[in-house]
């Protein structure tokens, strides 16, 4: 299973899925953040064309997207939850053909999926203009990224600021119940020496 960070991106890679199982790619996204992929099976040189089977579910194991005995398409949508997004592919249990099937995948979140064409017919820009417009999209992107990964870091040190206050505590406990202990352990052993007369 493939993992990537949160940073708003666009990626394109080629998954080979083997002939039993699945292959995933999974990333981490904060909400309302959109998310364009495109997928298509590459052709092996054979007469027979593979299918396969995708299936993307959010981070609670809410199904996002569901397709089987396809060879391309594509899937869109906007973030409801914080958290890692897993997009699986598996070859049809029908098609007997090769041992393993080559994927292409264009995974676009955030500003990368933003339709700028669109964008500059409807106001009419162009030029610097429009690529001064995509940077602020990626410096706001940036900052709202950095906003999220400072709120995980507090929780983070919370955790281990408790964590550690939780083993000092143990360890401590742990010490005194060794020194309890063996202060029972010498009290007896005195006590069985003198009735034994050897002190």
């Amino acid at each position: 299973c493939a993992r990537w960070a949160s940073i708003p991106s666009a990626f394109g890679i080629w998954l080979t899925l083997p002939s039993s199982g699945t292959k995933c790619v999974s990333e981490e996204i904060q909400t309302n953040v959109v998310v364009l992929t495109d997928y298509v099976v590459i052709p092996d040189g054979s007469s027979l064309q593979p299918s396969i089977g995708v299936k993307v579910t959010s981070p609670y194991g809410n199904n996002l997207y569901y397709k089987e005995n396809t060879t391309h398409g594509n899937f869109a949508f906007t973030t409801q939850e914080t958290g890692n997004y897993l997009a699986c592919f598996w070859i049809d249990p029908h098609y007997q053909g090769a041992k393993e099937v080559s994927v292409s995948l264009d995974w676009k979140t955030g500003i990368a999926a933003k339709d700028w064409e669109s964008v500059a017919r409807k106001e009419k820009i162009e030029g610097v203009e429009l690529e001064l417009r995509k940077l602020e999209g990626a410096v706001e992107a940036i900052h709202e990224n950095l906003l999220y990964l400072k709120g995980r870091e507090a929780e983070m040190r919370a955790v281990s600021e408790r964590t550690n206050a939780r083993v000092a505590w143990f360890s401590i406990m742990s010490l005194g119940i060794c020194i309890g202990v063996s202060g029972l352990q010498l009290w007896h052993l005195k006590r069985f020496f003198q009735k034994k007369k050897l002190i």
